[in-house]
């Protein structure tokens, strides 16, 4: 489970990651009370459009940024999008408005939406092979699982004995030593392959490798499960428990805890599981576990059944996002899986810019009980829309067809590009007209430049 560890550029990014991780979970907590104290009984509301505001930050920014990444240090990309987060979240103390809490949430989800999926796409390059990516995939997921468990515990600790202001300074400093971990690694050269491609092609095009690939429609299906479920208990988990339970600050941290617990409990032993289980059998498993905890909260359960409830909702996303990104690795070829994971990264987020607004807003117009029914509703329908999207035999190797064509564009000499050179056209990757003969052959199939369509 662990062995990804002895290599040390990922042990490095992965201190990294749950050192912020960690702080973000503080600031999670924080964030819930500073809107409780602020909003009283519509902190559900409150919560929900400033969660929402970082989902609009999420879907627009992350595919710019992974339009340009390719073109930038990693390195020093990472380390300055840290360090301008510490400096937001910073501030967060000083807030004694609604207005300043959605300002700084959208500035704070700026940098996260450019930091998080350029952090997602290196760890392949770093870890490349495939039983220890998926082990890999497994710790980063336990990482998330701190924002979760570990930091609300340690919050709940902190809350008695200082004011939850000082959490949001303990997130900033986690993110400088973030930073500095980044700081302390060389990260592998990446080769720019987007020569010549216009801007707006580069911005759209992990979108439309993942809508043009299956697994991927019934991944983003899952994702709207996972985003129905999971906007129900951090939207109006403070409110159930503070207003219709009446329970003190800490149990609303205990709540929060439960679902990273069932979360790490599966992140924990689902590399053994991916052994022997598909992914598509997983996922959509854990789908039906997460849609049916939500639609038991329905029975306005009380403190005992509602952790859980959350802890089985939290190992239904572990058993959909842990597998996510051995998918996205499947599905595309190193030069594209910059865009393609900040296109998962902004698909999936925009599942949230809906469901977090609208457990808002079921929680105040039609009461709790009603949002656990229309939320775990929306779960359900969400992963019976995902196995039929996602098809049951799902293999890697296709056989397809190349129509003829003459057309030019950067390449390199690779399988798809076997042909004559007259001596000008310089070192690869290099630009000229070329002319691709029809053909028909079987290999991993991926969607990128010469293979735009899925085949039947």
């Amino acid at each position: 489970m662990f062995s990804p560890l002895r290599i040390r550029t990922y042990k490095r990014l992965f201190s990294a990651q749950v050192i912020a991780l960690a702080g973000t979970g503080l600031t999670t907590v924080a964030l819930a009370l500073l809107a409780y104290d602020l909003a009283g009984g519509n902190a559900g509301q409150v919560l929900g459009i400033a969660l929402a505001l970082k989902m609009i930050a999420y879907v627009v920014i992350a595919p710019l940024f992974g339009a340009v990444a390719q073109k930038l240090p990693r390195r020093s990309l990472l380390v300055t999008l840290d360090i301008l987060r510490a400096c937001v979240v910073a501030v967060l103390p000083f807030v004694t408005e609604v207005w300043q809490i959605y300002t700084l949430v959208f500035v704070l989800n700026v940098f996260s939406a450019g930091f998080t999926p350029v952090f997602q796409a290196t760890i392949p390059d770093i870890v490349t092979d495939q039983a220890e990516y998926t082990k890999a995939l497994s710790l980063s997921r336990l990482a998330y699982d701190l924002e979760n468990l570990l930091s609300p515990m340690l919050a709940a600790a902190l809350i008695t004995i200082m004011t939850f202001d000082v959490l949001f300074l303990m997130n900033g400093f986690a993110f400088v030593l973030s930073a500095a971990f980044v700081l302390s690694v060389t990260l592998p050269a990446r080769t720019d392959d987007s020569l010549g491609e216009p801007f707006w092609t580069r911005v759209t095009k992990g979108a439309r490798i993942y809508l043009k690939t299956p697994r991927l429609r019934g991944l983003l299906a899952l994702s709207m499960a996972v985003s129905s479920a999971g906007a129900m208990q951090i939207v109006n988990t403070v409110v159930y428990v503070r207003s219709h339970l009446g329970l003190a600050e800490e149990w609303v941290a205990l709540a929060f805890a439960a679902a990273g617990g069932g979360s790490m409990a599966v992140a924990l032993t689902l590399p053994g599981i991916l052994s022997r289980v598909q992914p598509r059998s997983c996922m959509l498993f854990g789908g039906f576990v997460l849609s049916l905890s939500v639609l038991a909260g329905a029975t306005m359960p009380g403190i005992p059944l509602l952790i859980l409830l959350w802890f089985l909702m939290g190992a239904g996303m572990s058993m959909i996002l842990t597998p996510a990104g051995r998918l996205l690795t499947q599905s595309s070829r190193e030069k594209d899986r910059p865009a393609l994971f900040a296109a998962q990264f902004s698909l999936s987020h925009a599942c949230w810019l809906v469901t977090y607004p609208l457990a808002g807003w079921l929680g105040v117009q039609v009461g709790l009980m009603g949002a656990f029914m229309v939320l775990g509703s929306i779960a359900l329908l969400s992963v019976v829309t995902a196995a039929l999207l996602w098809p049951r035999q799902d293999p890697d190797y296709l056989e397809h067809t190349h129509h003829a064509v003459t057309h030019g564009h950067y390449h390199y000499h690779d399988e798809h590009h076997q042909h004559e050179h007259e001596g000008w056209e310089g070192p690869e990757p290099h630009h000229h007209t070329h002319r691709h003969s029809h053909k028909i052959h079987e290999h991993d199939f991926v969607i990128d430049d010469h293979h735009i369509y899925w085949p039947k």
